[in-house]
């Protein structure tokens, strides 16, 4: 089955209005889109960001008079852009699927969609089925994580990955030698996605807590922990700075990603008091800081 997709470049100002009028016009789906490679950094609880380049995509039935749709928005300053296209429908997981490889991060580790047999039999090989959550190897800031993990020595140390996503983070430490870890995240469905991919990289339940915020006990962890991996943004980063560095044992290790080059040394700044970051690798914008508590 085919379907017909009508594509218009519009700015913030005038989305929603045109949102609508594809709705009011037949649309099955409205989707918006980044025009201008602009990052969304840190929204407000509550707030629905966009940005000033927009996109917007109403996907309409094959059948649609099209015709009619276009004259429906000529009073929008968005019509001049319309372009309607042919999509040829397909099964988009398997399309997905179909073009996410095996990935090698440092010397060891390769991280494996659950799908595909990994490359190297004797490698660290996890196996991964991100979901709906954040954390497929694909990101920098994930990248320059794992790329840091394969070049630490782990053994029965005990971990934090906080803001965990997928888990690939703290299931890599799991498989490189670390004893247990605590896996945190605000999102249920991040806490699901753990589990799933935890279980499926045979981890013993035992090594592993997964847990919402504050849902942990914090007199276990406190003070204990020999690495805490945090790859959220620098927000958070920011706002959860004492409860990320409370976790760490002296002689501990923060890995902070999810940050820009233009943030870092705000954020270094606002760690200084408690340690010493620095940064530790950049891949474009990004950048991974890294510290030791003294």
């Amino acid at each position: 089955m085919s379907w017909l997709q009508l594509r218009l470049d519009c700015g913030k100002h005038n989305a929603e209005t045109l949102e609508a009028a594809l709705l009011t016009a037949g649309a099955l789906s409205v989707t918006l889109e980044d025009r201008e490679d602009e990052p969304l950094l840190e929204p407000a609880v509550g707030a629905t960001p966009l940005w000033q380049a927009i996109r917007i995509t109403g996907l309409f039935a094959a059948d649609t008079a099209m015709d009619g749709v276009l004259a429906s928005l000529k009073h929008l300053d968005a019509a001049a852009s319309a372009r309607v296209e042919i999509l040829e429908d397909k099964d988009w997981e398997r399309e997905w699927m179909q073009h996410y490889e095996p990935m090698r991060f440092g010397e060891r580790v390769w991280i494996c969609p659950s799908w595909k047999e990994p490359p190297e039999r004797d490698a660290v090989n996890l196996l991964l089925d991100p979901g709906l959550a954040f954390g497929t190897g694909t990101h920098p800031t994930t990248a320059m994580c794992l790329t840091a993990l394969d070049g630490m020595t782990l053994d029965g140390s005990r971990v934090v990955d906080f803001g965990c996503g997928s888990g690939i983070l703290g299931i890599a430490a799991l498989h490189l030698g670390a004893t247990s870890l605590l896996a945190v995240d605000n999102d249920p469905q991040a806490l699901i996605a753990t589990a799933d991919n935890a279980e499926r990289n045979g981890i013993d339940g035992n090594q592993l807590k997964i847990a919402l915020p504050g849902d942990f006990d914090r007199e276990d962890w406190q003070g204990t922990t020999d690495l805490v991996l945090a790859n959220i943004l620098a927000g958070p980063l920011a706002g959860l700075s004492e409860e990320l560095c409370s976790f760490l044992a002296p002689g501990g290790q923060l890995v902070l990603a999810g940050l820009l080059d233009t943030q870092a040394d705000a954020l270094i700044k606002h760690y200084a008091p408690r340690l010493e970051l620095s940064v530790a690798n950049q891949q474009a914008e990004w950048v991974c800081l890294s510290g030791t508590l003294t």
